[in-house]
């Protein structure tokens, strides 16, 4: 996989893998869930719930997603890119701590407890199984390997936030095989996630971060949608408002994300470039 690698990628330990082979990668990722989906999935079109049982969670989404991450865990390993992907050196201002600590709180009060009382010991059980292989395999595909495949082509930290966030965004629009033309504004809602996954990844330098947010932050959405009858919940309005609020709060702020001491330096060449 490595085609036209760079002198910065030379430089670093592991193998090199260049952006075009790791759109191959994504799709071969997507191919995954997706295939492993209609190959064992279970048919829903009955319920109006994404998962009205412990069945069809696990083998809609479960099994499919969990292969997902044998296959990013493989890539990484093959790359050897294991340190380099569970740890994060490019340091942030201090008030972008309250991305991942807002989220980590809306998450958690945004579950709904109220509905998940209702469903079976199995089906909660897997629902947090689910969130939890969402957060870690999605995590190490787009900011485990894809960062750090943007980064090691000697871009500047914004670029690498917008364009692993734009393909994060996009590969969910394999979801249009079975939600339709939706897809698409959640591929653009997803985009806006992805930026905020990265900002969690650098506030906390360690992958583990954003793996952790993003598990809860799906589980929370994931609760209204569980059991024969899917209900909405106040936190589903919480958490909208705050996706908002953050996309508006770092759309106005987003010149001020690197600390004053990076910021006012000239942009420098090779990995440790940061003009977010």
């Amino acid at each position: 996989m490595r085609a036209g690698t760079s002198s910065t990628q030379d430089s670093r330990p592991g193998r090199g893998l260049t952006w075009p082979w790791f759109l191959v990668v994504v799709i071969v990722y997507a191919a995954i869930i997706q295939g492993l989906g209609a190959l064992i999935g279970v048919d829903t079109s009955y319920s109006d719930s994404q998962f009205p049982t412990t069945e069809s969670l696990v083998r809609n989404a479960l099994i499919p997603i969990g292969a997902s991450i044998v296959f990013a865990a493989a890539v990484v390993t093959w790359l050897g890119w294991w340190r380099e992907v569970l740890h994060y050196r490019a340091p942030v201002r201090r008030w972008v701590r309250w991305v991942p600590i807002s989220m980590l709180v809306v998450a958690l009060v945004g579950v709904n407890y109220g509905h998940l009382a209702d469903q079976s010991l199995s089906l909660v059980a897997c629902l947090l199984v689910l969130g939890l292989f969402v957060g870690v395999g999605e995590e190490l595909m787009f900011r485990g390997i894809g960062v750090h495949v943007f980064r090691r082509a000697g871009l500047t930290e914004g670029k690498v936030a917008l364009y692993s966030s734009l393909v994060f965004g996009l590969v969910h629009i394999s979801n249009a095989f079975g939600e339709g033309a939706q897809a698409i504004l959640q591929a653009l809602i997803v985009s806006t996630s992805g930026y905020f996954f990265y900002l969690c990844l650098r506030v906390g330098g360690i992958i583990l971060l954003p793996m952790l947010v993003h598990g809860l932050w799906d589980t929370s959405l994931i609760s209204n949608l569980v059991g024969d009858e899917p209900q909405a919940s106040v936190g589903m309005a919480l958490i909208i408002l705050l996706q908002v609020t953050l996309i508006v709060v770092l759309l106005v702020k987003r010149h001020k994300i690197e600390p004053v001491a990076l910021s006012r330096r000239e942009p420098v060449t090779g990995p440790n470039r940061s003009a977010a």
